[in-house]
């Protein structure tokens, strides 16, 4: 883990410095963290490997464009980079509206619908595990415009790799059906939602440990499977 002093600029305040205190002393947490997710994902991605073909046909042949979508987003310590998903938009949706998506957004594609309902669209992240840009369990990652609208106490969610699943992303599950209704969804995301779940994520960085990752995953689960 970096010092404090190599942190960003921005990171090196008073309210990140008591998350980072925290953090720092659990030197077990974060080796057995990383060497979870390696040991993980590569099982993930030989169970998943042909599901995850298949899945690839399927966006495919159901609409132009790649089947991979990649879009900056920033990770541990401010670095940016490239989170891969299983496309469920039209192409170039990016370029067509706001970076965050309603449930009534016209850019999705069917079987967008249904792969972001399973969160099956997902699944490319575990590349980004094992890389080392993401972990199983953390903040899910923001896109740089929405990170520089982060109030000091924020950024401590920086100090740990960004994550597929979190309790912030149990909670808000159903983020599209609460934007739904938006005018600005921009502003609503940033003023309404972030906030609330920056709540979640600041517990987790401040909670974090593998019995604790673990919890998170198992939970993940029943609420994507089970209401």
């Amino acid at each position: 883990m970096r010092s404090f002093e190599k942190l960003p600029e921005y990171m090196q305040n008073d309210a990140v410095k008591r998350y980072y205190d925290i953090v720092h002393k659990k030197v077990v947490s974060r080796v057995l963290k990383r060497l979870f997710d390696i040991i993980l994902s590569i099982i993930i991605i030989i169970i998943l490997l042909i599901p995850m073909v298949i899945i690839s046909c399927i966006v495919g042949l159901g609409s132009k464009g790649g089947v991979i979508f990649k879009q900056k987003r920033v990770t541990a310590y401010g670095k940016t980079f490239y989170i891969l998903k299983f496309r469920t938009m039209i192409s170039g949706a990016d370029k067509k509206g706001s970076q965050v998506t309603a449930a009534n957004d016209s850019r999705i594609t069917p079987q967008g619908r249904v792969l972001r309902k399973l969160r099956l669209d997902e699944l490319p992240q575990i590349f980004n595990v094992l890389k080392g840009d993401m972990s199983i369990v953390g903040t899910r990652p923001e896109v740089p415009k929405y990170v520089e609208k982060y109030t000091p106490e924020m950024y401590a969610t920086l100090l740990l790799p960004a994550g597929i699943t979190s309790p912030a992303s149990i909670k808000f599950k159903n983020e599209q059906e609460l934007l739904k209704n938006s005018s600005s969804i921009d502003a609503d995301y940033v003023e309404k939602v972030l906030p609330e779940k920056m709540k979640y994520n600041l517990e987790y960085t401040e909670r974090f440990n593998i019995f604790y990752d673990l919890k998170v995953i198992i939970a993940t689960f029943f609420g994507v499977f089970f209401k």
